[in-house]
């Protein structure tokens, strides 16, 4: 196989959980092939660049291997050279940790973790 579609490609190499999810990235924009926006038809072959939005995280991966069927996570890792930042650390004692069993957030503790999530993105 030489080309295939890339929301089929994402999906098979396990970047989205469902065929639908990938072909909404590419709907959305979220998407590119070679720096190029991509639709859900647009093909992939060996050695392109895809930059891909998923899950608020930036996935940029080069396509090693071409596949349109799903497959297992260890063969799938084979498809593709990860060449993504590494995702951001989780900062202990940042506002959204709880002690296990403190029981339902306060109206002032919900407040405090909206100002948190505001203030961080």
């Amino acid at each position: 196989m030489d080309s295939t579609r890339i929301d089929k490609w994402l999906w098979s190499i396990r970047l989205c959980t469902t065929r639908s999810d990938a072909t909404e990235l590419c709907r959305g924009g979220h998407v590119r092939v070679n720096g190029r926006p991509a639709k859900p038809a647009t093909t992939v072959t060996l050695g392109d660049r895809v930059e891909a939005r998923v899950h608020g995280r930036d996935r940029i991966v080069e396509v090693a291997r071409v596949i349109d069927k799903r497959v297992g996570a260890p063969v799938a890792q084979e498809c593709y050279v990860d060449h993504s930042p590494p995702p951001p650390e989780h900062e202990p004692g940042s506002g959204g940790d709880r002690d296990r069993g403190a029981g339902r957030p306060t109206k002032r503790d919900r407040r405090q973790l909206d100002r948190f999530q505001t203030r961080k993105r």
